[in-house]
């Protein structure tokens, strides 16, 4: 099962018209060809980016007779939308031609500021660059965005989920005001009806499962919005730990999915660039239906059980400097334990790890230099009503967010944030709007990505 997922059978004022009222303009209202060098100045910088200085007199005095001829023009022939028809001639009337103004002299950008300042557009608002030519579509499809953003720290935050019901994943932006649905994912039977374990790395999301044919890895692209069949894992598993470092994802322990049924304490790196998993040292103690993170410079791995099926309460951390693995022994010890409990949910903001406990719905934060757990108060939604399955608790940058059914509005989805702080008594929870966007409350697997 993944770490969000468990068996559903334990769920329980009137238009504006511009033109309105304005047939009876005056002529004097009408007539600008008085323009002023400010307005002459303001058209330019809006038409070229560029301010008045790059005009010398004689360029100066030809715009402005030609904006003085377009306008009277636009006297003898006006258009409620604004254009004028090239090609109309009036009886009797002295008809000027209309003149686009000359901007020849305008400084273009060059190629690499055009690319930087259109890597630097809100993700979100990628869609729009593919329909400008095919030379920002290429862009786009080959990642070289993406890579000039990670260059200059532009990074975004959005999340993938798959609730219950869906066939599709949904992608929302971090204000979830809007989402994308993902081309579907084209497996088996078998991998769309069975667990499945998710995890983002730069501008991948991985999900891993289970076909007829055995273990299989697929792969989402951001850039070319479809699904392709990844690298397989070293060691394929199910309910293991994961973390997003960068454009790196770090996976450790689960239980094993070739040669019998067994509890790992293999750890495996995810780079995305190669598209391949690299062996990392093996952890100190063999754990099934644990939780991951990256704190401090370190893949840390919390929680789980062992192969004799005992809860652990140790906790253990992956330096990769060192190349070695350190326990950290009963970090969990306060923290009570149930057969068919998810694993521990927990999501790190500012290098600080918290955790929402499922029995009682509080948030907690740990406390490195004692190894104790701080209370922070009420979580608004319902962990504790399959015992932690079907919420997703995530960090979103600077806030955490949380997932699940609400504890005021019974079984509709609800998300919520808050801005986390260590030092408080109890935290402040928003529930944000999220308006046609709501899905199913039961959240079967949740990923944040920052590219």
């Amino acid at each position: 099962m993944s770490k969000e997922k468990k068996a559903e059978g334990e769920e329980g004022g009137e238009e504006h018209n511009p033109f309105k009222g304005k047939e009876a303009d005056s002529e004097d209202e009408r007539d600008d060809s008085s323009m002023n060098d400010h307005d002459l100045s303001k058209e330019l910088v809006l038409a070229g980016n560029c301010s008045s200085n790059f005009m010398d007199s004689s360029s100066y005095s030809s715009l402005q007779q030609k904006r003085r001829l377009s306008q009277a023009n636009e006297k003898v022939n006006p258009s409620c939308d604004g254009f004028s028809s090239s090609s109309d001639s009036f009886s009797g009337s002295a008809v000027v031609e209309p003149q686009d103004a000359d901007y020849s002299f305008v400084p273009s950008l060059s190629d690499e500021l055009e690319v930087l300042i259109s890597a630097l557009v809100p993700r979100s608002e990628y869609w729009k660059i593919y329909l400008l030519n095919k030379r920002f579509y290429s862009l786009l499809h080959s990642g070289e965005l993406y890579k000039i953003r990670r260059e200059h720290g532009s990074r975004e935050s959005s999340v993938f989920m798959l609730a219950s019901g869906d066939k599709s994943w949904w992608a929302f932006d971090r204000q979830f005001q809007s989402r994308r649905k993902l081309p579907e994912l084209p497996s088996d039977q078998c991998f769309e009806c069975g667990d499945k374990e998710s995890l983002c790395a730069g501008t991948h999301l991985i999900v891993s499962g289970r076909e007829f044919e055995g273990p299989v890895v697929w792969r989402y692209e951001v850039e070319t919005n479809k699904w392709f069949k990844d690298s397989p894992m070293i060691s394929p598993r199910c309910l293991f730990a994961s973390a997003t470092c960068g454009t790196f994802a770090f996976v450790a322990g689960g239980l094993g999915l070739q040669d019998g049924v067994e509890v790992l304490n293999t750890a495996e790196k995810y780079n995305p660039d190669t598209k391949s998993w690299d062996r990392l040292p093996e952890m100190r103690k063999k754990r099934k239906l644990c939780s991951g993170c990256y704190m401090d410079n370190k893949f840390y791995v919390i929680g789980g059980r062992n192969d004799n099926h005992e809860t652990l309460t140790c906790g253990e951390f992956y330096d990769e400097s060192k190349k070695d693995w350190v326990l950290i022994p009963d970090m969990l010890k306060d923290f009570p334990t149930e057969a068919f409990q998810s694993p521990p949910l927990i999501a790190v903001v500012d290098n600080e790890l918290y955790s929402l406990e499922t029995f009682s719905n509080e948030l907690r934060v740990y406390l490195k230099s004692s190894n104790t757990w701080k209370n922070l108060g009420l979580v608004p939604v319902r962990a504790e009503s399959n015992r932690g399955w079907g919420v997703a608790f995530k960090s979103l940058g600077n806030e955490l967010f949380v997932i699940g059914a609400s504890a005021a509005s019974g079984e509709s989805m609800s998300i919520y944030t808050c801005c986390p702080d260590p030092d408080a008594k109890e935290l402040q929870w928003k529930l944000l709007d999220c308006g046609r966007n709501r899905l199913n409350h039961f959240i079967h697997n949740c990923s944040v990505m920052v590219a």
